[in-house]
Formats: C-alpha cells, structure tokens, sequence
C-alpha cells in the first residue's frame, strides 16, 4: 500500500514538479517553513536572491498536494545523499577562463572580490564578539589591528575589551600608526576570515535540514503528516527515521515530568486541555490526570463526556496547541523536555 502511495504521489506531482524552476521550488519550501523556521535562510540570501524569490513566490500560486510532496521528499533526499562540494577564488578563475576571454573574467573577478570582501565584513558584524575575540587572540597583532579598524568602533571596542590586556594594547598602537593597507594584503585578510572563521560560523549556526522538515511535518494535520511520511519512506527510508526521531509531538509530552506537566497544565486552558484528551488514549488521559485534584480531574472527564463526537481536525489542533507551549515553555527553560530516552534530557 505504501509503494504504492509513493508512486502514485511520483505520478501525479511529476510532472507540474519537474516543471517547476528552482526560484519557484525555493520559494515554495519558504512558504511551507514559514515565517519563524525561514527566516535564517532569508537572512543568508543575497538581496538579488531575496527578489528573485520573492518574485516566484508571488507567481506560484496555488500547488497541488502531490507537488508539494514530491518537492518536500526531493528537498529532504538530496540533502541527506549529498557529498556537497567545494570551491574557491582560485577554482573558479580557473574555470571562467577556459570558457571566456581573460580581459572579461578579470572583470568578473574583480567586482566579486569588492562584494566578498563587503560580506565578509558584514558578516562579522554579526558575531557575538567574544567568539571573534577567541579567533583573534591567536592572530598576529597588526591583523587583529586590520580587523578591528573595518568593523563598527562599538563592535572593536566590545572586542578589544575582551582580548588580554597587554595584547589589546598592542593592537591599539598598531591601530593609531596604521596607515593605507594594501590591496593584497587586505584581500588576504578577508580571504582567511572567511573561509576560517566565517564559514565556520556559518556551518555551526546552520541549522540541519532534517529539523526544519520535522517542524513541518510537526504543522502537518495527523492524515498529511501520515501521508508525507508514508511516501517518504519509499524514497528515503533513512531520511523519513531521522525525521521522525527529531518530531515533538504529543505523544513526547509523557516524557514530561511531574512539575513540568503542572507549569503546561497552567498555561492551557480548559477548552484546549479538554479537546486534547478527548482523542487521546486512556493512558495519556491518566497522566494529566493524575497531576489533578480528584476534583479537577473528575469535572475534566464530565467535560468531555458532555462533548460528543468532535472532529478529528479538531482534536489535531488543540494536541498541536499543546505541543506548541510546551516547546515555548521549553525554550524559555521553564520545563525539560526528555528525548528519545531518559539519559538524554534536552532544554531547548
């Protein structure tokens, strides 16, 4: 039945997917993270990408169940079979030149190494000082002098305050002789900062593309999770399981312990609490309950008797409320939240 779902949803979404060009199948992924999870990757396109996105954002219109699928299952199988690749300043002269005049690629080159060199710097900007602090401390004095004269003067002095006293110094003195700094040595500079410092930044920060999608699927109503998850499995089995051990879902909060179900409870209302454990199994109703007065407890049971049949859709919603503050719960460090077994403890 699986196989089968899996080639049905490569039938009907192949053809309107692979008709689809890559600004649109980026815009497409943008929308499905929304605002909060996109937002780090709006941040690290250019501006010119920023509007060509934009630009097929707005052209795509409506998509089909079957495309989204296809298009979430190739983004999550090419990301965890990927080898990636590397370049450089160098490679890429080299590889401009056996296709164009020298005359052009000099001018190529020449307008990239102005724009690098602008994002490095604005890069920089970004890092919390203290970790530029940790790099420059093993730098030469006159190159930590270069550096902190291109950034912002109340980003060097946060850094300079950081640095060891004597070695501050010395870079202050270097900084009040410093004079025209060659073209090539500058180059040099930036080189080196971006690719040890700022691209290692930016793969530490980075975040897996497997939490993203598993905060998508999170979204997803129970039967589109089910289905996305199904069709995934056929396709890349080992991306589906990783996706399924990073997933917060409702079932997690049994991880919960006592004082933490307690400060939940506190911030759910009743409506909410009620909606949720009426789809819920007994067990699951059984652990609220049991961190309720009797009282309480027996009145949260009528209420849901008194409910009748509700809509699973329903039921979907208030369980991912729950989720949802309890993560918000989490990331403030208000309550822990265990994974995948008791040794493991997480805070988000």
């Amino acid at each position: 039945m699986a196989a089968g779902l899996a080639n049905s949803l490569t039938a009907e979404g192949g053809d309107a997917f692979a008709a689809m060009p890559g600004a649109q199948r980026a815009a497409a992924l943008l929308l499905m993270l929304g605002e909060a999870e996109g937002a780090p990757i709006w941040q690290m396109l250019e501006e010119d990408e920023v509007k060509k996105v934009s630009h097929a954002m707005v052209q795509l219109g409506t998509l089909e169940v079957a495309t989204v699928e296809r298009l979430i299952i190739e983004f999550v199988t090419k990301l965890s079979n990927s080898g990636g690749i590397s370049s450089n300043f160098e490679r890429t002269e080299a590889l401009l030149l056996k296709i164009f005049p020298s005359d052009q690629v000099s001018l190529i080159m020449a307008e990239i190494k102005g724009a690098s060199g602008k994002r490095v710097w604005a890069s920089i900007a970004q890092v919390d000082p203290e970790i530029l602090a940790s790099f420059l401390r093993n730098e030469y004095p006159q190159t930590v002098a270069v550096v902190l004269s291109r950034v912002r003067a109340d980003y060097a002095a946060k850094v300079l305050t950081i640095l060891p006293e004597e070695f501050a110094i010395d870079v202050l003195n270097r900084m009040l002789r410093m004079e025209t700094v060659q073209k090539e040595a500058l180059r040099h500079i930036e080189e080196t900062l971006r690719v040890e410092f700022v691209s290692t930044i930016a793969q530490t920060q980075r975040r897996d593309a497997h939490e993203m999608m598993a905060d998508v699927f999170n979204a997803f109503d129970r039967q589109t999770e089910g289905r996305f998850l199904a069709a995934l499995d056929q396709a890349n089995r080992g991306a589906a399981k990783r996706i399924r051990e990073l997933m917060f879902t409702f079932e997690d909060l049994l991880k919960l312990d006592p004082g933490s179900v307690q400060t939940l409870m506190q911030r759910i209302d009743g409506a909410t609490l009620c909606l949720a454990l009426k789809g819920a199994n007994e067990p699951t109703r059984a652990f609220f309950m049991r961190q309720m007065s009797t009282r309480a407890a027996k009145n949260l049971t009528d209420e849901m008797a008194s409910l009748g049949p509700v809509r699973l859709k329903e039921v979907d919603e208030a369980q991912t409320k729950m989720t949802e503050i309890a993560k918000d719960l989490a990331e403030k460090g208000e309550i822990m939240i265990a994974k995948n077994s008791a040794e493991e403890e997480l805070v988000y």
